[in-house]
């Protein structure tokens, strides 16, 4: 079984780039190197475990995930929406948005690849809460101290079908 951990979010505003910190985390959890900040992932997919790097959720993805068998997304979130972690199982079904693509929503991108390909992976969300969306690249203190879990539960979940 094929994962693929899909991170979120701007790099350049504190919390909203965690997807960039988890996957850099997950990597080197893997033994492979960080990406850099300019670096996406899309150049090393192949593995049973792959990571990329978005500044936004784009139509395009499903054309990626579809050659996977589960997809993990990761991003942060307005600390209104909870002050943990949220998870959530992901089914292909389009959701509503605004007809902006960084507005996509990653079971919408499971519809697409459902639509188009005739299969869509299974899906999961987790989602940190952001507490400080600054101009910054490091993380707030409470949001990197939630880093290690998270790393946890994508090797963890990502295990549980592939055996590893």
């Amino acid at each position: 079984m094929r994962t693929i951990v899909v991170a979120v979010g701007n790099a350049y505003r504190r919390d909203d780039g965690v997807g960039r910190h988890i996957v850099n985390a997950v990597r080197r959890r893997l033994g492979r190197e960080e990406l850099g900040p300019f670096d996406d992932g899309f150049d090393e997919l192949g593995q049973a475990l792959d990571c990329v790097v978005l500044h936004q959720m784009v139509p395009e993805l499903a054309e990626t995930v579809v050659d996977y068998d589960q997809a993990v997304f990761v991003d942060a979130h307005v600390p209104g929406l909870g002050a943990g972690m949220r998870e959530e199982a992901l089914q292909p079904q389009f959701e509503a948005t605004h007809l902006v693509s960084h507005q996509f929503k990653p079971s919408s991108i499971l519809a697409l690849a459902q639509q188009l390909y005739g299969r869509a992976p299974r899906g999961l969300l987790l989602s940190l809460p952001g507490m400080d969306f600054d101009f910054g690249e490091e993380l707030s203190p409470e949001v990197a101290a939630m880093v290690p879990g998270v790393v946890e539960r994508i090797l963890l979940w990502a295990g549980e079908t592939t055996g590893d």
